[in-house]
C-alpha cells in the first residue's frame, strides 16, 4: 500500500496509545481528532487500518486541498467548503450518509493547523451541529503529535482518549456539544504530551515502523567498520544507548 511505504520514508514509527478504548463494535462512530500537520490524513488512515480493520473510513477534507491531493478522494476522503454553511450542510448530508452504511466518520473540528500545545482547543461547530442531528452515537477523541525521540526522523505519537457515549445527540445544542468534545481532546492531548515527554516507546504500540539510523556516509562508514572489526553493528541511533 502506497501510505505504508511513504510513511516508512519519512517517519521512524508510528505509535498508539490506549488503542483498547476505541469500541469495536458501536453503531455511530465519530473519531475526532486534533489538526496537528499535513500528515494527519495519511496518520488516520494508517491508524484506522490497525485498530478498526473490517469497517469503512470516512473523512472530509477541504474542497480545494482535495483536489490538489486527488489521491485521497479513493481513500474515503470526501469534499466540503471549508468554513462556510455550505459546507456545513455537506458534512450533515455525508454523515448520515455513512452512518445509515455502518461506516466510521472522522474528522477535524478544529478546521485549520494548530499546535498541539494550544489552550483551549477551539472547535467549528460543524461536528456540534451533527451531533444535534443524531441519536445515540460514540464520539472517540485522538491526539496526534509529530516528535523527534532518538532517530534521526521523527516519531507519530498517538493517544487515543476516552470514549463519550452519547445517548441522544438531540436533546443539547450546537455550542454544548461543541465545548464538550473541545474539552475532550484537550484531556486527551495533556495525556499524549505526558507520553511523549517520557520518551518510552514501551507507553505505545507501533502499528507502523519505518526507517531508522544515521543515514549517509557516517552510517556507511559505521557498518564497514562493523564489518572489519567483526562487532555488531546497531542500525538504530537509541540502540546505542541501551548496549
Amino acid at each position: 500500500m502506497y501510505a505504508r511505504w511513504y510513511m516508512r520514508r519519512h517517519f521512524h514509527a508510528i505509535r498508539v496509545a490506549n488503542a483498547q478504548r476505541i469500541p469495536q463494535h458501536a453503531e455511530r462512530l465519530i473519531v475526532f481528532g486534533n489538526h496537528a500537520s499535513w500528515w494527519d490524513p495519511l496518520t488516520a488512515l494508517l491508524l484506522a487500518e490497525a485498530v478498526l480493520p473490517g469497517r469503512e473510513h470516512y473523512a472530509p477534507m477541504d474542497e480545494t486541498a482535495l483536489k490538489n491531493y486527488a489521491i485521497f478522494k479513493p481513500m474515503g476522503f470526501f469534499p466540503v467548503e471549508n468554513g462556510t454553511a455550505r459546507g456545513a450542510v455537506q458534512l450533515l448530508r455525508a454523515g448520515e450518509e455513512i452512518f445509515e452504511r455502518g461506516g466510521a466518520l472522522w474528522i477535524t473540528p478544529e478546521s485549520q493547523f494548530q499546535d498541539v500545545r494550544t489552550r483551549p482547543v477551539t472547535f467549528k461547530q460543524g461536528l456540534g451541529k451533527l451531533m444535534t442531528r443524531q441519536g445515540r452515537m460514540t464520539c472517540v477523541p485522538l491526539g496526534i503529535e509529530y516528535t523527534f525521540w532518538d532517530e534521526r526522523l521523527p516519531e507519530v505519537l498517538i493517544n487515543i482518549g476516552e470514549p463519550l457515549e452519547i445517548a441522544d445527540g438531540t436533546m443539547e445544542e450546537t455550542q454544548t456539544w461543541t465545548n464538550l468534545l473541545s474539552y475532550a481532546m484537550a484531556a486527551t492531548l495533556d495525556e499524549l504530551a505526558l507520553l511523549a515527554e517520557a520518551r518510552d516507546p514501551g507507553g505505545f504500540i507501533a502499528i507502523l515502523e519505518g526507517g531508522g539510523g544515521i543515514g549517509g556516509v557516517y552510517e556507511l562508514w559505521q557498518r564497514v567498520k562493523a564489518a572489519v572489526t567483526g562487532r555488531e553493528y546497531h542500525h538504530n541511533h537509541g540502540s546505542l544507548h541501551k548496549r
